[in-house]
């Protein structure tokens, strides 16, 4: 059973490991906005400053991750599984110059995994 919050494609672990060694350390942002705002973002970790609106929910692959909170009010039952498509994307995304850009998918919890995901959520 596998209820981690957040999961990282090989593929996407491959730009991260290139990005890492140009940039230093990183952080993701996923915001609620239409269109390539909706795609998971990458910055240098300092470049980008996270608000009131956003939450931390997890470190993947070494990278703090940040959503905002009403966006992961949709998401919250879900497994969010970070990957990479081809193709460029219209962001200040740090992958866009490789030709690629970042995709979250997504998976609904088990009803089992959910019970799992609020127990360790319980815990002190």
């Amino acid at each position: 059973m596998d209820t981690r919050k957040l999961v990282i494609t090989d593929d996407a672990k491959a730009v991260v490991d290139e990005l890492k060694e140009k940039f230093g350390a990183l952080i993701f942002h996923q915001s609620g906005g239409c269109c390539d705002g909706s795609s998971p973002m990458c910055f240098q970790e300092g470049d980008f400053i996270t608000g009131k609106s956003d939450v931390k929910i997890g470190t993947i692959y070494g990278c703090d991750f940040f959503i905002a909170k009403d966006q992961y009010q949709y998401w919250k039952y879900s497994q969010l599984i970070i990957d990479v498509s081809e193709g460029r994307g219209a962001s200040f995304s740090l992958e866009i110059p490789l030709g690629v850009r970042f995709v979250v998918k997504s998976r609904l919890f088990t009803d089992e995994e959910w019970a799992a995901v609020e127990a360790e959520e319980a815990r002190p």
